[in-house]
């Protein structure tokens, strides 16, 4: 059997992420609740690997896996989606609160420096964010956040962006 949590940021593996996100779309489903997905990757996280080792890779994932964990709320649940990034689920979250969510993770990220042995690194993140009030849709999170972390990137990264999907004004 294999462990819910990575080994290395300690946050919940992408499989256990999976269990627990189709729990509460369930749950979402049965009590009408909203959902959202964010979606967040380390930018450039490659020129930090080729310019100071993956020693120093591991010890920025490490750090930003902290930050994110200490600025989630309660009822909210972080994986490790693979390689830098990461996968964010916000039960009974808006669209403008999983928004200012998201804004709250890239902020966290970006300051203060993250110490390593020979430098100081200041890391960025960008975030793409999907929230929906009609769970019937929630197989269509995940892409939507994707899509929205791919805009963020596309914008010159460092920044939250923002899923099309509305299946309710409320969203």
């Amino acid at each position: 059997m294999e462990a819910p949590h990575d080994s290395l940021t300690g946050l919940l593996n992408r499989a256990a992420f999976f269990e627990f996100y189709e729990n509460e779309v369930g749950r979402a489903q049965r009590y009408g609740t909203r959902l959202a997905l964010i979606m967040a990757d380390i930018d450039h996280f490659k020129q930090i690997n080729d310019q100071h080792g993956h020693l120093a890779g591991d010890a920025v994932l490490r750090e930003v896996a902290r930050r994110l964990r200490v600025s989630i709320r309660e009822s909210d649940v972080i994986g490790r989606y693979g390689g830098e990034e990461f996968v964010v689920a916000a039960p009974n979250c808006t669209m403008t609160d999983a928004v200012a969510l998201a804004e709250r993770f890239r902020s966290t990220i970006c300051a203060p420096a993250i110490d390593l042995p020979d430098a100081q690194l200041f890391v960025t993140m960008s975030l793409g964010v999907a929230a929906i009030s009609d769970v019937n849709g929630a197989d269509r999170l995940l892409h939507l956040a994707d899509e929205a972390l791919y805009l963020a990137k596309h914008r010159g990264r460092n920044q939250v962006a923002a899923g099309s999907l509305v299946l309710s004004p409320s969203s």
